[in-house]
């Protein structure tokens, strides 16, 4: 019973509001007479319709608003992302070739302390085994590299070619169980013979306990046996241990190239008149 009380209710309002509107509507072509008791009435009762519905239009138009905004800044987003990565590739660009144009200074300023020609190559593989310890480079013997010739970075030496193709060469590092370099320490003279220890650097071997050697000390190439020429840095020592007996000095050598970040060489070529 309530439930049909409540509708009643419902259509009096809904007839009364059109009852209104048609006054409202009806009064508008009569602006200058005085208001009537039927207007007032119309008037009365639409002003809070008209309100809910100007409300209603706004919070939808707010609506519409923010969402237009929020799809342009999402489009605007996308293109600031893409181009910042196009913009950060760039930069990465611009790092490398900044960083290479110091690596050829260097070697460009290497090739001119050197008396003889010489061929730049770029490192392209690097191997590493328990007998050997290589890489590879991508200039041969069509550039006047053949086996045995030594090979610089821009810190110091860093071994000698012991496989020649046309357009590739492997080196053996220094630092290679198998290399013996012929050496002076730079300050006193002494001489021995730097042999590679991997991972731990290099091992200067034959120092008799009687020569001056100490921690600090630069190793150069002392020009003997044919491969390197004279003067050439090889490394620094770091340790030294004269043991109570035996004749010689244990002396440990940490090498003045980091073999595990190379990328551009300059390769010897010792007979002056090659080409280079």
């Amino acid at each position: 019973m309530s439930f049909y009380k409540g509708r009643w209710k419902l259509v009096f309002i809904i007839v009364l509001l059109l009852i209104s509107v048609v006054m409202l509507s009806i009064s508008i072509f009569n602006p200058v007479q005085e208001t009537s008791l039927s207007r007032k009435v119309a008037l009365e009762s639409i002003a809070p319709l008209e309100g809910v519905v100007n409300k209603t239009s706004a919070r939808i138009a707010g609506v519409w608003k923010r969402y237009i905004f929020l799809v342009n800044l999402g489009d605007k987003n996308r293109e600031l992302v893409t181009e910042n990565a196009a913009l950060s590739k760039k930069i990465n660009e611009y790092r490398e070739i900044y960083l290479e144009y110091w690596r050829l200074r260097k070697l460009v300023g290497l090739k001119e302390k050197t008396d003889y020609p010489t061929v730049a190559a770029g490192v392209v593989a690097r191997k590493q085994s328990p007998v050997f310890e290589t890489i590879l480079i991508d200039k041969g013997s069509a550039d006047g590299i053949r086996v045995g010739l030594p090979v610089l970075a821009a810190e110091g030496i860093l071994g000698k070619i012991i496989e020649a193709s046309w357009h590739v060469s492997k080196v053996l590092l220094l630092v290679d169980y198998n290399s013996n370099i012929d050496t002076l320490i730079q300050r006193s003279r002494a001489r021995g013979i730097l042999q590679g220890l991997g991972d731990k650097g290099c091992n200067l071997k034959y120092v008799r306990r009687t020569e001056d050697v100490n921690v600090g000390d630069v190793v150069v190439t002392s020009g003997l046996a044919g491969v390197f020429p004279k003067g050439l840095v090889l490394g620094t020592v770091y340790s030294v241990e004269k043991k109570e007996t035996g004749l010689f000095q244990e002396i440990r050598v940490s090498p003045a190239v980091d073999v595990t970040r190379l990328e551009d060489v300059l390769v010897v070529l010792k007979d002056k008149g090659s080409q280079g």
